[in-house]
């Protein structure tokens, strides 16, 4: 192409990330976005790459997969990885951010190339290539029609965010800040008796939960299960899971449960009920919350909501860099393709930009291959051959195994991180990436 022009439609983090990699390699970007015109219940804010659910991005520690994931996308140039450096805050081991100042960071990035037309509005079609398509798990109802027009039936699953509370709401007298294991204190902590987990536990069990309106029965992705469902599945799966105390003392002991607050704002006036995804009617998030020592008196400043997730069968249209089998100038990126989580999504849109930048150039495209994170994604979105296709987070069990035998599993992940990190180099050297 003698003048590069590429169609994005959607700034969530998948098609900021991609239009991103475009822009900045002299590519004219077309970006569609039905922000403000048109909002789905999740979204709140005007701005690109809005975080609807956790202000987390999870670990950034090297031996594990997501932590490789996060460094290799900074290897690569990805600007999701420097807004969320830049607005960063305290999380222990893992990389939280501010998710206001995220997303500014990200929308003022986009908005400062020239090459880049934004256009506010609903898109209802499916547009020309080339094009990547990333609206996300909640694509509007009319783009969803036209792409099973285009593809056949959609697959989809239930997703839920926890709640938010204000810091002055807290009972201090009743928290104390502490990370696990000692690493540090960004943690605010609720540490709750045997007596007073069991009596939470019932009120969770019998709350009245909010109805799903017109939406099928539910299918409820693993990763971010509602924590009244969860708790459904046994009396004590929450104390081994969210509420699990080890790591925690209080008082010179460990207590029975413990609920964490996250950080999340950089200022610290807000902070997310950690694993508490929630689809529980509002009065009766602050009714059943209310249990939890230290929030007796807290003031939401966002009430947990559960939506829909659309996800493709992406093993029969796409390729490994997210580009359709029957168009390789057309991409799909984002949760919709398969891959779950925030970073994940963002992968999945630097991968598919690059790959449509090297076609376009007149060169094949970059294979990161499955001994890399980013590679691996893109290879089990398209390759998976079970007959029950269901989103992915990154682990190291889709990618290639280690030629050796390592029985120590931080051993293991910092080796299999020290060849996906070479590998990554060696391709941005190759190909200038």
């Amino acid at each position: 192409m003698s003048e590069p022009h590429v169609t994005v439609v959607g700034a969530g983090l998948a098609g900021a990330e991609a239009a991103y990699q475009l822009l900045k390699r002299g590519v004219r970007v077309t970006l569609y976005e039905m922000k403000p015109h048109k909002r789905t219940p999740a979204h709140k804010g005007d701005g690109f790459a809005e975080l609807v659910c956790s202000n987390s991005l999870r670990s950034d520690r090297l031996e594990n997969a997501v932590g490789l994931l996060k460094e290799e996308m900074r290897t690569l140039g990805s600007l999701v990885m420097q807004a969320a450096d830049a607005t960063r805050v305290p999380a222990g081991g893992a990389l939280a951010v501010d998710r206001e100042g995220f997303s500014a960071y990200i929308t003022e990035a986009l908005r400062a190339f020239p090459n880049l037309t934004v256009v506010s509005g609903e898109l209802t079609s499916l547009p020309e290539g080339p094009a990547i398509v990333a609206t996300g798990p909640l694509t509007s109802d009319a783009l969803c029609e036209a792409i099973e027009r285009r593809f056949g039936r959609s697959l989809h699953f239930y997703d839920a965010a926890a709640p938010i509370v204000t810091y002055e709401s807290l009972e201090h007298d009743r928290i104390f800040a502490a990370s696990r294991y000692d690493r540090g204190s960004d943690y605010l902590n609720c540490p709750m008796t045997r007596e007073e987990y069991f009596a939470f536990h019932r009120a969770l069990v019998e709350a009245e939960t909010a109805p799903l309106h017109a939406f099928e029965t539910p299918r409820v992705f693993e990763g971010c299960m509602p924590v009244e469902v969860m708790a459904k599945r046994g009396e004590l799966t929450l104390a081994y899971g969210p509420l699990k105390p080890v790591g925690l003392t209080y008082n010179g002991a460990r207590p029975f449960a413990v609920v964490q607050l996250r950080r999340d704002n950089s200022d610290g006036t807000l902070y997310n009920i950690v694993g508490f995804q929630t689809n529980l009617k509002f009065s009766e998030q602050k009714r059943v919350f209310g249990m939890i020592p230290g929030l007796a008196h807290a003031e939401y400043a966002r009430y947990g909501v559960m939506h829909r997730n659309t996800f493709l069968e992406s093993p029969k249209i796409l390729n490994y860099d997210f580009s359709l089998k029957d168009d390789p100038l057309f991409c799909f990126a984002g949760q919709m393709t398969g891959v779950e989580g925030y970073i994940e999504s963002a992968a999945s849109g630097l991968c598919a930009a690059i790959g449509l930048y090297e076609k376009c150039s007149g060169r094949p495209t970059v294979d990161f291959t499955s001994e890399t994170a980013i590679g691996a994604l893109g290879h089990y979105v398209a390759e998976y051959n079970g007959g029950d296709f269901q989103p992915m987070n990154i682990t190291f069990g889709i990618m290639d195994p280690l030629k050796e035998r390592v029985r120590s599993k931080q051993e293991r992940g910092q080796k299999l991180s020290e060849r996906a990190l070479e590998r990554v180099r060696m391709r941005k050297t190759e190909r200038d990436l």
